[in-house]
């Protein structure tokens, strides 16, 4: 049996890429899944195939720049089942362009979803972990913020600002109660470029992650690893990319 059986994961962008299979992994060991992502139909999709495999999974349609619906989720999770053991963070967007061009718009949306959206959850999240007296955060970042490289500065921001707010809850957490995981994948095959603007640019990436990326299933392992650990071991960070990736 898993130490996974029987836990409540709340999971953010969920209805595509890391999410979904991170969804699919934790169900399949056990975990019954609260799923919130926008797109209500890839959501239902989701669901359906978790529940067809045996699994315990609903859905609620979200969006992690709003506050409220991040309350909703864990609201919901408590709800039906009791408690939240996990919020996976996994919600994100990419935008990727020169500083000089001044996507103002575009780095406005970065900001809100990457970082206000973590935040979002913690604040939803961390007076139920410590009303319950335990709970963990897992939330994906990027080897972006680890390699800095031109056109991705804002989007590096973002992701390493949020590194640095789970450093700091972690620090404030050592009575045993919260735990947090960073995790940073590389090139993975997901969407998560699909909407970069310039065609040139969107074609190269894509390219990139189709040649070198690694599964999305990968990633999901990762998370639950960190999960499955005892209530003692923190697994703070966790780089997964693939082995040609530079």
């Amino acid at each position: 049996m898993s130490t996974l059986d029987g836990k409540v994961v709340a999971i953010t962008g969920a209805s595509s890429g890391i999410g979904a299979a991170t969804a699919g992994e934790l169900a399949a060991r056990g975990a019954t899944v609260v799923l919130g992502a926008r797109r209500t139909d890839r959501l239902a999709e989701t669901v359906a195939g978790i529940r067809a495999a045996g699994g315990r999974a609903e859905a609620l349609t979200i969006d992690v720049t709003r506050r409220a619906d991040l309350e909703r989720l864990v609201a919901r999770a408590v709800d039906e089942y009791g408690r939240l053991d996990v919020l996976v963070s996994n919600a994100g967007v990419a935008r990727i362009a020169p500083m000089a061009d001044l996507d103002a718009d575009d780095w406005d949306t970065m900001i809100d979803v990457n970082l206000r959206g973590v935040l979002h959850g913690i604040a939803a999240a961390l007076p139920v972990f410590r009303q319950q007296g335990r709970g963990h955060f897992v939330t994906t970042v990027s080897t972006s913020g680890l390699k800095i490289v031109p056109t991705q500065a804002v989007y590096a921001g973002t992701k390493n600002a949020v590194r640095t707010v789970l450093e700091a809850l972690r620090q404030e957490s050592t009575d045993g109660v919260v735990r947090t995981t960073a995790v940073s994948p590389g090139y993975v095959r997901t969407e998560l470029v699909d909407d970069i603007e310039d065609p040139e640019q969107r074609a190269q990436v894509q390219h990139a992650m189709a040649t070198l990326g690694i599964g999305p299933d990968a990633v999901a392992r990762a998370v639950a690893f960190a999960i499955e650990q005892p209530d003692d071991v923190e697994i703070g960070d966790i780089t997964i990319r693939p082995t040609r990736q530079g």
